[in-house]
This record gives structure tokens, C-alpha cells and sequence, in this order.
């Protein structure tokens, strides 16, 4: 039995994807810009830049717009793009203490080398629908940016901010890592277990944000063995730089937005003497995504457990298979293919099944029949 072809089936799937564009456009409203979801939607551009792997705000806002704002189909469009284009330079390994600052906060600490650094969150407001913003126009958003006396991010903070980690290495209360010795692309490689820690990190940088969510929380509630501390969290702008032949400088190429974590972990460390010590755990990733960011602190920390005995959020293989949301979601809708050969040939299976199991019940009736 082969899959039989339905009949006008390539004309339904072109009318399928003239209604998709009709349902996207049927309102009365004015076209949705790419550079209204870049302003306006930024961090679900950013999300969709951080699941997509690349950093690309206008074409996220694209692929945004395109997906009609389902934020795996458009992480899944833009990694696509990405296959697409070539891999020109290389940058040099970058140094996050150079990040110009727009957030900065410890959890550990009251008062870090700098001050804590509020800057834009939510994290201090009450969440209640405002719903003043159903009748904002272009002549309200000016007035209100006026009212709040705000053009610009301040660019008189300083270069540099010393590490809260730094200053518990100063004090030998942080257990250092060995670092990798050969950076392992992710996008050339099958992922191959164990891994190393910088393919790990290249994993989780670029998975789901919810899974990761998921899994980091289900081992800080009570199915794994870590109790995080969120030492700092940083978001700002990275210089990248890159060599080209013939310049003896680096060269500067442009800056990009980014978050970073950095999540230690009491009782669960030594250092080379053998003391104990805390562990960290790094998260990073594209844009302004402090869940992802300090997701992937938590997950680096609970897959580097060394037990026999597992959680989920704890096992290495399990944890970097199930966070890739372009994966996941491909894997999850392929059900949605026909599976008429294999779906009949679970229904014979069964009929055959039912239908042993009555003869046998029946075989046995009779031989008792006999007996008695």
C-alpha cells in the first residue's frame, strides 16, 4: 500500500497559502512595518534573533512579520536565512567587561564595584493592562518621550565595570574551569556526547527559551541538587572586532546587544587544593533576554553534575536534545504529514490482535465446555 494522491492537491495547498496571506491582511488596520516590530516589539525581536542565531534585528522584525508573530516560525525563517549566507570573518573572542551598560544588577550582593544599574525592566511594575495605549498615535508618543526627559542612553557610564565573580576569585571562593582548548562549531558538527563545554553553551545560547525556562526551574524546585545565586546580570552593547589582511589592528566592525549571567552555586565546588568552593554557571545570548540568560547559568551549572543518578535538567544529552525550539517545533508538526500507511498498519495490528484474542477466548470456552 502505497500514500494515495489526493486529487487538486497542489491547488489546495496554493489556495492554502493565498488564505494565509488573506487572514494576515483582512482588518482595516495600516500595514505593520518591519522597523515598527524592531522599535516597538524589541524584545521579541530579540528572542527571535536568540533562537535564530543570528544577529539580525531587521531581518527578525521581518521574519516576525512574515510568521505573523509566532515566534518559533520565525526563529525557524530566520536560522534558515542564516544557512544561507556565508561566513565571511570571524570575530575576536570578545570581553564582556568592556560591555557598555544599560542594565546591571546583583543578586548577592547590595552594593558591587559600579552600583547597580536599574535601567529598562518590568521587574517593578504591577501588571495590569494600560489601556490608554489602544488610542496611542504618533503625536501621543512624542509627547510622552518629552515628558519623560529621555533622548538618549547615557553614554557617560564607565568603559569598564569590575565582575562580582572577579571579586569572589580574589577571595578564592569561586572554583575556576578549565577552558576549552578548541572551540567546537555547532553548525559544522553533529552534536557528539559528552560534548564540549563550548559546544554546550553554543546549544543553549541558541535554544527555546521556554524549554530552557522549564527545565532550569524543574531543577531549582526540587528535581536536581544546585540552589542558584544570581552573582550578576549585564545587558548592554559589545564591541566586535575582527582581523583582516593587511592591518595590523583589529578592526572594529560594530557593536551588538547582549545579555549575560553569571549564576554561582554554594557546596557543589572545590578548587585545586581541594577546598570547597562555589561553582558558576554562564549564560549569554543576543539581545535583552534576562529568563533565557539566567536559564542557561542554571542549566550550564546542573549538567556538569558528575552523579550516577540523574535529573532531567541534570543530564547533559536530554537537556541540549530538547531545548532547540526550530527542532522541537519541526519534530512536534511533522505529525501533521500524512501517516496514512503507518496509522493502517497500527489499525491492522490491532484487528489482527482483537481478533487472535477472541479465538483464544473462544478455543478456551469451548475446552471447558469439554471438561465439565
Amino acid at each position: 500500500m502505497g500514500y494515495a494522491a489526493v486529487s487538486g492537491g497542489a491547488e489546495a495547498i496554493l489556495n492554502a497559502e493565498k488564505l494565509l496571506t488573506y487572514f494576515r491582511l483582512k482588518g482595516n488596520s495600516e500595514p505593520l512595518t518591519a522597523v515598527q516590530i524592531k522599535d516597538q516589539l524589541r524584545l521579541a525581536v530579540d528572542k527571535v534573533m536568540g533562537e535564530g542565531a543570528l544577529y539580525a534585528p531587521e531581518a527578525a522584525a521581518l521574519a516576525l512579520k512574515q510568521a505573523e508573530g509566532d515566534m518559533l516560525e520565525a526563529a525557524f525563517i530566520l536560522r534558515a536565512y542564516r544557512a544561507t549566507q556565508p561566513r565571511r570573518y570571524v570575530t575576536n573572542p570578545v570581553e564582556t567587561g568592556t560591555m557598555q551598560i544599560i542594565r546591571r544588577i546583583s543578586g548577592v550582593f547590595q552594593d558591587i564595584p559600579g552600583g547597580q544599574i536599574l535601567g529598562p525592566t518590568r521587574d517593578y511594575t504591577q501588571r495590569l493592562l494600560d489601556f490608554s495605549l489602544l488610542t496611542e498615535d504618533k503625536e501621543r508618543m512624542e509627547k510622552l518621550l518629552q515628558n519623560l526627559g529621555v533622548s538618549n542612553i547615557p553614554e557617560q557610564l564607565p568603559n569598564t565595570f569590575l565582575k562580582v565573580v572577579d571579586l569572589l576569585r580574589v577571595e578564592g571562593l569561586l572554583a575556576d574551569l578549565e577552558p576549552s582548548q578548541e572551540i567546537y562549531d555547532i553548525t559544522h558538527h553533529t552534536l557528539t556526547f559528552p560534548c564540549s563545554r563550548s559546544a554546550k553553551l553554543q546549544s543553549l545560547c541558541r535554544g527555546e527559551t521556554g524549554a530552557m525556562m522549564a527545565l532550569a526551574y524543574s531543577a531549582v524546585r526540587g528535581f536536581g541538587s544546585i540552589h542558584p545565586c544570581l552573582a550578576e546580570l549585564r545587558v548592554g552593547y559589545i564591541p566586535l572586532y575582527i582581523n583582516r589582511p593587511g592591518c595590523e589592528k583589529a578592526v572594529f566592525i560594530g557593536k551588538v546587544l547582549a545579555t549575560e549571567a553569571e549564576i554561582v552555586s554554594p557546596g557543589s565546588g572545590y578548587d585545586k587544593n581541594g577546598k570547597s568552593c562555589l561553582t558558576l554557571g554562564y549564560g549569554f545570548c543576543f539581545g535583552h533576554n534576562e529568563t533565557k540568560a539566567i536559564a542557561m547559568g542554571i542549566l550550564d551549572q546542573s549538567t556538569r553534575n558528575a552523579s550516577l543518578v540523574k535529573a532531567p535538567a541534570e543530564d547533559e544529552e536530554f537537556v541540549l536534545y530538547h531545548i532547540d525550539g526550530v527542532e522541537a517545533a519541526g519534530f512536534v508538526n511533522h505529525w501533521k504529514l500524512p501517516h496514512y500507511v503507518t496509522f493502517q498498519s497500527t489499525l491492522d495490528r490491532i484487528r489482527q490482535a482483537q481478533t487472535l484474542g477472541k479465538e483464544k477466548k473462544y478455543a478456551g470456552y469451548k475446552t471447558d465446555k469439554k471438561t465439565d
